[in-house]
């Protein structure tokens, strides 16, 4: 790019969108300041140093003020959420970006993606706003670096908070009668998932998601999954005591997989509130062997229902908020 024609770019230009627009903002603010800058112009006339002095100006200020790339259209600013392998960006009508920071990932990326086509194809639709949809995906390659990444963007839903936030706001444990709607909405993720055909394979906290008032649940983080019988990539960081053996001993893993992680984490969310009478439910879901689990969600689900009402009698709504 001339110098001539960085300033028309610049001076055509009614804001960031239009000076660094398309697919490479990044490409093109190189481009814009090489052409520009000072250095460059010790020989061009008074004119011309003054007209390129003013668009390098005009760039550089613009460059900072826009705190955002596009990626495919969208427009990605700060992270909303950073994840253990991804960065998640808000980019407007309730969807989420989310970009691997690490390339080496994109096969985790690729599992997520597949295990959210899956879901939808095969999936009980009444059952489907219990996990995330997939509404794009596309790879995206770096200008600077030429490293390719592959992008999911996920339907999102707001006031959504996960179970750390809600054992952190309850740090001596959560009440059996709280944690019971969680358990029964957690199965129902579950039975989608298993009836479809895919294992989870991380129901950990932070992959929990629950909408407080309106008790709604989402199951997010689909990168370590897989099909029954296959085995689990990688581990959650933080959170490996928390897997059954098959999981660790990188052995077969299925549906008793996520029944297990999925019970300590109610468990956990209880913490000394836990009775006994759901602990002891709780044990019988967590056998060490896979095969002496229970591997039916939606039984496992009145099973629970019986227990609960032993204990709490006929169900009845119990409003639950967060703090924000």
């Amino acid at each position: 790019m001339t110098t001539e024609e960085a300033i028309r770019v610049v001076t055509a230009a009614h804001d960031g969108d239009e000076m660094f627009g398309g697919d490479a903002p990044q490409r093109r603010y190189r481009d814009l300041v090489a052409a520009l800058h000072p250095d460059r112009l010790r020989w061009a006339g008074p004119g011309v140093r003054a007209a390129a002095a003013d668009a390098f100006l005009r760039v550089t200020s613009s460059w900072r003020a826009r705190q955002f790339t596009v990626l495919r259209g969208y427009r990605c600013g700060r992270p909303a959420h950073s994840g253990d392998l991804a960065d998640l960006y808000d980019v407007g009508a309730d969807r989420l970006l989310k970009l691997p920071r690490n390339p080496a990932d994109n096969d985790l990326m690729a599992r997520e993606q597949h295990a959210l086509r899956t879901l939808a194809e095969r999936g009980d639709p009444r059952w489907l706003p219990y996990v995330p949809r997939l509404v794009d995906s596309f790879a995206h390659r770096d200008a600077a670096t030429g490293a390719e990444r592959r992008v999911t963007v996920l339907a999102t839903a707001p006031r959504l908070r996960s179970l750390v936030e809600v054992r952190r706001a309850h740090p001596d444990g959560l009440d059996g009668r709280d944690a019971a709607w969680m358990w029964r909405r957690l199965l129902v993720a579950l039975g989608l998932t298993h009836r479809a055909g895919v294992v989870h394979g991380a129901v950990l906290p932070p992959h929990v998601l629950i909408e407080p008032d309106a008790h709604g649940l989402v199951l997010v983080d689909w990168c370590l999954s897989t099909e029954p019988g296959g085995t689990v990539p990688a581990l959650l960081p933080g959170y490996q005591d928390w897997y059954p053996a098959e999981v660790t001993e990188r052995r077969p893993c299925g549906p008793g997989t996520d029944i297990a992680l999925a019970v300590r984490c109610m468990t956990w969310l209880m913490g000394r509130h836990a009775p006994r009478e759901l602990l002891a439910f709780a044990r019988g879901c967590r056998q060490r062997l896979l095969r002496a689990r229970p591997d039916d969600a939606w039984r496992l689900l009145g099973e629970l229902d019986e227990v609960l009402h032993r204990l709490y009698g006929p169900r009845t709504f119990r409003p639950f908020t967060l703090d924000p």
